[in-house]
């Protein structure tokens, strides 16, 4: 019994030595598993690059609304339905002048703007409103020359066919006179000498020139 105490212990001592040098081996494979998960976390924790807004809201501003079609310049020339009286319209840059005559004595100037939906509300003397709405290529519309209201339809018009005026001092008397030369040919027209109206000579529809009281006058293209 004495012999086998030794023993034993040497015994023991051993085991103990090989349980230690198992749990260092566990230890180290376990640390090293641990620094390899601590080192893919922190790779896999670096910071994401901002994603830049997407282009979309760059382009989300506002866009400036399309500009109005502007009607086409252009001059219109016809008669009133009931045939007594001609019609005559200038459009330049979305304002408009217009003349109204029935070649004997009455007359009368009107003017205004022209919206882009080719409507336009011409004003003249004496509360004279020309209504009209431009559709492909003529005007149709009324003259309101107060006690009484003429429909129209004017048609568009190449030169010489238009609308014309002259103005000037003949034998000491103010003269202005207004023609509408139809596209058949045909002329309507005032002339006003002091004020007083009455049928307006022929002009030359090429060149403008008119005879009046023996002084030669030219008449020229009306423009707003």
């Amino acid at each position: 019994m004495k012999r086998s105490g030794p023993l034993f212990t040497l015994l023991a001592g051993l085991l103990l030595a090989l349980f230690m040098l198992s749990l260092n081996v566990t230890s180290g494979t376990r640390s090293t598993s641990t620094g390899s998960e601590s080192s893919g976390d922190v790779v896999s924790a670096s910071p994401t690059p901002t994603a830049s807004p997407p282009s979309g809201k760059a382009s989300a501003s506002p866009s400036p609304s399309p500009s109005k079609t502007a009607v086409p310049n252009a001059d219109y020339a016809g008669r009133t339905d009931d045939d007594s009286s001609a019609v005559a319209v200038t459009l330049r840059d979305g304002k408009a002048v217009a003349y109204f005559c029935d070649g004997k004595d009455q007359e009368s100037w009107l003017k205004g703007d022209v919206e882009a939906d080719g409507s336009m509300r011409l004003t003249g003397r004496n509360g004279n409103v020309l209504t009209g709405e431009l559709k492909g290529k003529r005007i149709r519309g009324t003259v309101d020359m107060g006690q009484r209201e003429y429909g129209f339809t004017a048609d568009k018009a190449v030169k010489p066919s238009g609308l014309y005026r002259a103005t000037a001092t003949v034998r000491g008397a103010e003269v202005d006179g207004g023609w509408i030369v139809l596209p058949s040919g045909r002329q309507v027209g005032i002339l006003n000498r002091a004020g007083k109206p009455g049928p307006a000579p022929r002009i030359d529809p090429e060149t403008g020139t008119v005879t009046v009281d023996g002084q030669q006058l030219t008449a020229k293209p009306v423009t707003p």
